[in-house]
């Protein structure tokens, strides 16, 4: 059996890696950097310190390795959405958690009520790192006001997963790739940690936070004092603060145009950035336009909020109760019309996996999407997605070779 250091180097050279930081937990003598692309990566920062059957867990944790899609009894199931029990549209009863937050701010305040409620002892997540807010790291929040200080999405690398652990009296909010991770980890029973997730488009470079920021006229990194990427209205405007004032521009500009292009290769063959593996997953519910796409202009927040295991069930229901969120029922059809990113990315994914082992790419091993049925479904499409992805890898060997 090949050590945990050994098969994380096998991944990074697949460039499958996905940034969730679980493996620095099974090889205590790993640490996540950012590398010179601006993505956090797992480097040896001293000799091996592996937990108990390290080794043979890392196969089936990793998620540059394989994902299971989560099926629990008795519950629905979407082909684009995933497993399910219920899907709200949601939003937080507090108008500053509602205004703060990204998207209605639900997740938010279920954080800050499994901490006033004691349902978790603390919440790990992400928030902007307080000695250089250009940079996102991994936080372990233990209050209500902790929760609202760390609102709002991350559009960064950051790795939540270092932080796991297997005490159900801990939450994690992040990404679907960590969830994912820490399903596989930990199990789906009441003695696992309670996990939190959101719909994911990729995880764009660090650079591109910062080039963005100089583009806008602002400044080096270093002097930034404040930076945010969405939220304090819904969208939202990317902002960044100095010495010298601000500088910001329209969620579709910063995300669509700036950090969006710059996502890692593994979120481009990612198959679940739904938070399948979730307990609660969150989106935006966003209105769309005649043509069926999401529509960005200001309001206020509204959260898609989607019950995938009977715990998270009775979380929400319980957090609706205690006065925490509004809730309303939501189609999952009007929710994956409003989410056509997840929804095609799903639907082509096993064309765009068959053109990247064309194309020389070892990519992971996912099990139970039914993506070859679903890409099945449209063939014309999908041979179109397989050709675009075996032509955009050969142009980029290509040029590595130049």
């Amino acid at each position: 059996m090949k050590t945990v250091r050994e098969q994380v180097a096998k991944v990074l050279a697949a460039d499958a890696c996905s940034g969730c930081g679980v493996c620095t937990t099974l090889d205590r003598g790993l640490v996540m950097e950012l590398d010179d692309a601006g993505y956090v990566r797992p480097a040896p920062t001293g000799p091996l310190d592996e937990t108990d059957g390290a080794a043979k867990s890392f196969s089936r944790v990793c998620p540059g390795r394989q994902v299971a899609a989560q099926r629990p009894a008795r519950s629905l199931r979407h082909p684009l959405l995933g497993s399910y029990f219920a899907v709200w549209e949601a939003w937080a009863v507090d108008p500053e958690i509602r205004h703060r937050a990204s998207s209605g701010g639900a997740l938010t305040a279920i954080q800050g009520w499994l901490l006033e409620s004691g349902l978790a002892t603390q919440v790990s997540t992400a928030a902007p790192d307080t000695a250089r807010p250009v940079r996102t790291v991994p936080v372990r929040i233990m209050s209500k006001e902790e929760a609202l200080a760390s609102a709002g999405s991350r559009y960064a690398p950051v790795a939540v997963g270092q932080l796991a652990t297997s005490d159900p009296a801990h939450a994690i909010t992040a990404k679907p790739c960590e969830v994912a991770a820490v399903r596989a980890m930990t199990g789906t029973g009441g003695d696992a940690p309670i996990l939190l997730s959101f719909f994911c488009a990729g995880t764009p470079s660090q650079h591109a936070t910062e080039q963005l920021v100089r583009d806008l006229g602002g400044p080096e990194p270093d002097g930034i004092t404040d930076l945010w990427y969405r939220g304090r209205g819904w969208p939202g405007r990317f902002t960044a603060v100095s010495a010298g004032g601000e500088v910001s521009t329209d969620y579709d500009s910063s995300w669509g145009r700036a950090l969006g292009p710059t996502t890692q290769w593994r979120c481009k063959i990612c198959p679940d950035g739904v938070g399948e593996s979730a307990d609660i997953a969150a989106a935006d519910s966003w209105e769309t336009d005649d043509r069926g796409y999401p529509t960005f202009g200001e309001r206020e927040g509204r959260s898609a909020l989607i019950a995938r295991t009977e715990r998270g069930l009775a979380i929400i229901r319980a957090a609706q109760a205690a006065g925490v969120i509004g809730l309303r029922p939501l189609d999952p059809e009007q929710l994956a019309g409003a989410q056509p990113l997840q929804t095609s990315r799903r639907q082509y994914l096993a064309a765009r996996l068959w053109g990247a082992r064309l194309g020389g790419r070892a990519v992971p091993r996912y099990r139970g999407f039914r993506l070859f049925r679903l890409s099945a479904e449209h063939p014309r499409l999908a041979l179109r997605t397989l050709r675009g992805t075996l032509r955009r890898l050969r142009a980029a060997q290509h040029r590595r070779h130049e």
